[in-house]
């Protein structure tokens, strides 16, 4: 079999691990420790973690209640597992799912049987829980497929592999290869970026460029989902009471890790906001056993403020001329992390400027929310027949706090006024409903943009409602 999902998969069934926390741990340390930094909570999404952000207590959250929070946060987001590639044959995943989530998408997807283990890890991260269940593990492993994971992760062995992902995972190293892949790409513009050892220096330089007008995109060197990541126009440093207070500020709502080397970018202006905008794009491929880079596609992202919300691919999602230059220069920098000695997935982020040129932000050495809206894509057009679309919203939020069961009855009477519209209803993330700010995530495939807006409407109506209807039973 030719083509991305030869070199993913080799067109077997293959078995999926929900390993977000694991490969987020692998970036995480405490203050403490030295020579490195913490990226506080790393979290893969928007799911909240039960307290205001914007109060900290005057103490602030101890080691092992910031690990409970980012792996609980992370086990949510692994729910995503079932999209990893086009026909699975088992799940693991670390959160108890509801069998019933697993059979919709089998009868809307024309899967085979699907074995779930779910549960698996409910404090810790998969590695540790399958280090406990080693019979599990091995059947696991000596089964007729691929195991596909979220991520490299030490526990799967040092070598090539892994020192890739730690050092392009990093937005500085990134930023690097993309200048360096640049000047050959007609269209591709790389952001200036410096480097700030800590934030007192990283505060003066803020102040620096906001006394000459210019807006600042700050960034951890390891992040996800938006998290380390924050834009900091001139008029929010006179608000703050000055630079070091901000910053200050930021490390207290957990939007920036409170030590360690901070980088600045150039913020890219993309214009107005308007009809036909196009702003943030990514451009995902795999990397076979042979290191052949193999293109898979071209998406545009939802990305609210820093924080990344869904994605919606499909033809003529990404008008034509964008989508080449993505593909050109992604492709270019699959090459460049096949030598590092990456294999599997990899995508590269874009924002545009307001002359439609793509800027190059960060590198992923692993599967991301847009990889899931790629796969569920292809297998539709596959079952279904060739020119679905799909737009995944990874957390919307609901107007009420729901368990499995009721949330599953509120979707399910909702599939059917989607299907009237022309849009095929998936869940995906359905363990966040019980949050104190609860969210699902959803996936929607259609044949038009109009069909995946009046769905995604309609949704988001239906959602907002329940809270006016348990307002009704006080």
């Amino acid at each position: 079999m030719d083509g991305w999902v030869g070199a993913w998969t080799g067109g077997r069934r293959a078995v999926h691990v929900g390993n977000v926390a694991d490969f987020n741990e692998q970036f995480f340390l405490e203050p403490s420790s030295r020579g490195r930094f913490s990226v506080g909570r790393l979290i893969t999404g928007r799911f909240p973690a039960g307290g205001s952000a914007t109060e900290p207590s005057a103490t602030g959250p101890s080691a092992a209640e910031r690990r409970a929070d980012r792996l609980r946060r992370s086990h949510h987001y692994a729910g995503l597992a079932v999209g990893y590639s086009p026909d699975p044959a088992a799940l693991v995943l670390p959160a108890e799912v509801d069998r019933a989530w697993i059979d919709w998408l089998a009868r809307e997807l024309d899967w085979g049987q699907v074995e779930l283990f779910d549960g698996v890890a409910p404090g810790g991260t998969v590695a540790e829980a399958l280090a406990a269940r080693p019979a599990l593990a091995e059947r696991l492993a000596t089964g007729p497929g691929p195991v596909l994971f979220w991520g490299r992760t030490p526990d799967r062995g040092e070598g090539p592999e892994l020192a890739a992902v730690r050092r392009y995972e990093a937005k500085d190293a990134a930023h690097g290869l993309f200048t360096a892949l640049a000047p050959d790409h007609p269209g591709v513009r790389v952001p200036r970026q410096e480097p700030a050892d800590g934030h007192r220096a990283a505060a003066r330089r803020l102040a620096a460029r906001a006394a000459r007008g210019r807006t600042t995109v700050i960034k951890s060197p390891h992040g996800v989902g938006g998290y380390g990541t924050v834009v900091i126009a001139p008029e929010e440093l006179s608000a703050a009471g000055g630079a070091r207070a901000l910053l200050r500020r930021l490390v207290r709502e957990d939007a920036l890790p409170p030590g360690g080397p901070l980088l600045l970018e150039e913020y890219v202006d993309a214009g107005p906001a308007g009809t036909g905008r196009l702003r943030d794009l990514t451009f995902d491929a795999v990397i076979g056993a042979d290191g052949r880079v193999h293109p898979v596609g071209v998406g545009e992202m939802a990305v609210d403020g820093t924080r990344y919300q869904g994605v919606t691919v499909g033809p003529g999602v990404v008008p034509p001329g964008a989508a080449a230059t993505a593909e050109r220069f992604g492709l270019a920098v699959g090459e460049r992390l096949a030598e590092a000695g990456h294999r599997g997935w990899y995508d590269v982020d874009f924002v545009t400027d307001r002359e439609r040129r793509l800027a190059p932000t960060e590198a992923n050495l692993r599967l991301t929310g847009p990889a899931i809206a790629f796969v569920l894509r292809h297998r539709l057009d596959e079952v279904r027949g060739p020119g679905h679309l799909v737009r995944t919203l990874d957390a919307m939020p609901l107007g009420a706090r729901l368990s499995q069961e009721a949330l599953h009855g509120h979707l399910d009477r909702l599939r059917p006024a989607c299907a009237r519209l022309g849009a095929t209803l998936l869940p995906l993330i359905v363990t966040a409903g019980h949050e104190p700010e609860p969210a699902v995530g959803l996936a929607l495939a259609a044949r038009s943009v109009e069909a995946l807006d009046a769905a995604q409407a309609l949704l988001g109506a239906a959602h907002h409602a329940l809270g006016r209807m348990f307002e009704a039973l006080r």
